[in-house]
């Protein structure tokens, strides 16, 4: 079975409490179990987030060194801001998909500025918490 390490970076512990209208109204962790609803012991999943920088680029480092097939990954405020996260996400040689609850292409002018797009296959945005399930359903059929 393929093991598949799902990242949430800063904030997204607070969902259920930000703006609904960008993040929907689930709870993280409800948002995990939606998640390992569309796995269907498809996959080992483990999931993990911080409002750190570094412990994200030392998780993803876990995955270049070995532990993970796969990585989904939100970074959150990161995607704008941190060559870090790019730098360890481009280690990788696993699938990296990149997911985000809002449609950060269409808000702000700085949200725009993406910093793992060109190292991840494939984006998952705009759709909630079904930017999850599908980025899920793509790893099904890609490993």
């Amino acid at each position: 079975m393929k093991n598949v390490l799902i990242i949430n970076g800063p904030n997204l512990n607070m969902l259920g409490k930000r703006p609904k209208e960008h993040y929907g109204s689930l709870t993280l962790d409800e948002i995990n179990e939606l998640i390992i609803k569309e796995n269907n012991n498809y996959f080992n999943l483990d999931f993990y987030q911080s409002n750190y920088e570094g412990d994200i680029v030392t998780k993803i480092q876990d995955a270049v060194l070995g532990k993970y097939d796969a990585i989904i990954i939100n970074p959150a405020a990161y995607t704008h801001t941190s060559v870090a996260i790019h730098d360890a996400l481009e280690m990788f040689n696993g699938p990296k998909l990149e997911v985000h609850l809002s449609h950060v292409d269409e808000r702000e002018a700085f949200r725009r500025i993406n910093f793992v797009r060109d190292v991840t296959l494939k984006c998952f945005s705009g759709e909630k918490e079904a930017s999850y399930t599908q980025a899920i359903a793509y790893l099904k059929n890609i490993l």
